[in-house]
């Protein structure tokens, strides 16, 4: 049976969560429906020398819910279209996330394609704001406590052997473009790319 994840998981060295998540299940409670999907990709971000991240020059009014508390949810809204969802981790103060890029879709698929106004399972969840439309993510989940709250959290899957797990460099953005720091399960057809 799944159960929550606890703080110490997600604690750890960022790129060492990132691994450990593919396989482990989003979950939300959106109007009475329970949405849920396996996490097959993932992207890290880091303060310290990646341009890239949010938290990059220092906390900011967007950016300090990723120097808080490990296993917060760090929500923004992006190209003016969609909501990204990333999970907080290490220590206090360190200022990185993980961004989940897609799911494979398990619980309340019919929810999902309501949502998503699509009926094609692959493209339900195969990119960030694909996956938060289809599970209803959305700013009201910004700094939502995983381990507590009653909309958004992340259950035990299976863990994935490093042979499944494959590595590149992020996607969609100009800066420390070399880092790579995507995780994906190798065989997938849900990925984002």
């Amino acid at each position: 049976m799944p159960v929550k994840l606890k703080r110490s998981f997600f604690e750890k060295p960022t790129l060492a969560v990132a691994r450990k998540l593919l396989g482990m299940q989003l979950v939300t409670m959106v109007g009475g429906k329970i949405t849920s999907g396996t996490i097959v990709e993932v992207e890290a971000y880091h303060q310290r020398g990646d341009r890239a991240s949010h938290s990059y020059r220092g906390p900011t009014p967007r950016s300090a819910i990723m120097f808080g508390v490990a296993g917060h949810c760090y929500v923004y809204f992006i190209y003016g279209a969609h909501f990204c969802v990333n999970i907080v981790t290490e220590k206090a103060g360190t200022g990185a996330a993980i961004l989940i890029r897609a799911l494979e879709p398990l619980r309340g698929v019919a929810t999902m394609k309501r949502r998503r106004h699509t009926s094609q399972l692959k493209s339900l969840t195969n990119g960030p704001g694909k996956l938060c439309q289809a599970l209803g993510i959305n700013r009201n989940m910004l700094g939502e406590d995983l381990l507590h709250s009653k909309r958004i959290w992340i259950e035990s899957g299976l863990a994935e052997s490093r042979k499944q797990i494959g590595t590149s460099i992020r996607i969609g953005i100009s800066k420390s473009k070399r880092l790579p720091w995507r995780f994906f399960l190798k065989n997938s057809p849900y990925l984002s790319r």
